[in-house]
């Protein structure tokens, strides 16, 4: 069995960004939360919790296009009988970003309503948007702001300051840094945190890493490796034979016949990140 690896990864600049957040709250009248919908218990900050205490807060379940669309709507049902606002996006193709600001609107109806009765409408409402490394902060800003307001690259640890983007008449956004936590206590969150790249690939062994999330797709998708690079795998197959079948597959070989399987690693991480395996979802909300 391909065990799990321990993963960890908390740079300075991320104990700033906390410290950001707590300081910056009282300026905010809402929080909005970006988790990645392909692991959306993996990818909840639960400092961020703590941090938020009893503000109004959205949830985005964010990249949803590559998520298994079935899990979306379970992790959809789980929050709203949690009694938290819950809305599904893609900022690549904009699906579900219409529903935010309703969402927003939503959550802050009542305090709305209080300003509405003293006369004063058209206040500017003020929302924090935090989240995790590479959830999409950027690119959902991006999205509803119609324009490039922030900064975005396919990799954690871009947005390093916080910065207020105004996405309609009466609403900005506050765009913190992504930020993880001190010490992640489970591996397996530390792992599916690495397979979508919210831990920067320099502090982990790629190979052993590809290797992982072979085995954990064999045994829930085994049809999507089988279509995407044309292999065959049994049932607990070892994750790193599974590498060295796409790499064969693949024609990733170097002098002497070897299989090149640090570069089929780094494609095996790309392309499950950028959706190209198909929609894979890694957690259910009744297995959390």
């Amino acid at each position: 069995m391909t065990e799990a690896p321990s993963i960890q990864w908390f740079p300075g600049h991320m104990a700033k960004t906390k410290r950001m957040i707590k300081a910056s709250l009282p300026l905010v009248d809402a929080v909005v939360e970006i988790i990645d919908a392909r692991i959306p218990y993996s990818s909840k900050n639960p400092d961020l919790q703590t941090l938020i205490g009893g503000k109004p807060r959205v949830v985005i379940l964010n990249k949803c296009d590559t998520a298994d669309e079935a899990a979306v709507q379970k992790w959809l049902s789980w929050y709203n009988n949690q009694g938290i606002t819950a809305v599904a996006t893609d900022c690549r193709s904009g699906r579900g970003v219409n529903k935010v600001v309703p969402a927003i609107r939503s959550v802050l109806k009542d305090m709305l309503a209080k300003y509405a009765a003293k006369g004063m409408t058209g206040r500017v409402i003020h929302v924090m948007v935090v989240g995790i490394p590479n959830v999409g902060k950027s690119s959902f800003i991006n999205r509803l702001a119609k324009q490039k307001k922030a900064k975005v690259e396919d990799r954690p640890g871009v947005t390093l300051n916080k910065q207020w983007v105004k996405i309609d008449s009466d609403v900005e956004l506050l765009d913190m840094p992504g930020v993880l936590w001190p010490k992640f206590e489970d591996k397996t969150v530390g792992e599916r945190l690495a397979f979508t790249g919210a831990v920067k690939d320099d502090v982990v062994d790629v190979e052993a890493l590809a290797s992982r999330l072979l085995f954990v797709l064999n045994g829930m998708y085994i049809d999507v490796l089988a279509s995407r690079y044309k292999i065959e795998t049994s049932e607990g197959e070892d994750g790193y034979e599974i590498l060295r079948k796409i790499g064969k597959s693949r024609g990733m070989l170097v002098s002497g016949g070897e299989i090149n399987t640090e570069r089929a690693a780094i494609t095996v991480l790309d392309e499950f990140r950028s959706g190209k395996l198909g929609r894979v979802t890694l957690e259910l909300p009744e297995k959390n």
